[in-house]
């Protein structure tokens, strides 16, 4: 009989987690298992939903004359997204990012921050860093340009959270990738047990 090799320390529970912004340009950290420094902000409490990452790829098949198999197939579109609702609303960063406004201009004149919502979306990509933990396991993703491309309604009512749920795209950037990811790695010989 056939022994199936299983380990439950090399699979992952997205136990907790975290999220940070920085403007677009800001380089990724040099060490994964430290919290990322200024200018790296917090994003803060994320629901409990945790971060979902969406793959959303479409292809054409190519099947040669007296074939019914496709003979090949290409890729032609391949986009990976981000959803996470923030919890943290009154965060400068989470208002900055969900409202689409330079953090600066969320300073408080006496106590009271006020800015308006413009009628003409403007583009603001910034660097992001999604954290996933699970004991000391970790898994770091860095999405050097990326984007707000949707954004949930908000509800305010009593008994319930107010959030902003959105969800980033990320862009390729100069080197043509959408994402660095970092993790910590089992031994190969555990691995291939």
């Amino acid at each position: 009989m056939v022994t199936i090799a299983r380990a439950d320390d090399l699979a992952v529970v997205g136990a907790d987690g975290g999220a940070w912004a920085a403007p677009l340009g800001t380089a990724q950290p040099l060490d994964p298992r430290n919290a990322p420094g200024s200018p790296w902000m917090a994003i803060g409490a994320i629901s409990d939903d945790g971060l979902a990452m969406g793959f959303d790829e479409d292809s054409e098949s190519f099947t040669a004359w007296g074939q019914t198999s496709p003979f090949r197939t290409v890729i032609t579109s391949s986009t990976r997204t981000f959803q996470f609702t923030m919890w943290e609303t009154r965060r400068p960063i989470v208002r900055s990012l969900m409202f689409r406004k330079d953090v600066a201009d969320l300073d408080p004149t006496d106590g009271v921050t006020t800015f308006a919502e413009s009628g003409s979306a403007t583009p603001d990509r910034r660097a992001w860093i999604f954290d996933i933990y699970d004991g000391d396991n970790f898994e770091r993703i860095f999405v050097p340009e990326g984007e707000i491309t949707d954004r949930g309604d908000t509800t305010a009512a009593n008994g319930e959270m107010q959030g902003y749920e959105i969800t980033v795209t990320a862009y390729p950037d100069s080197a043509n990738n959408i994402s660095y990811r970092s993790y910590l790695a089992p031994e190969l010989t555990e691995v291939n047990s």
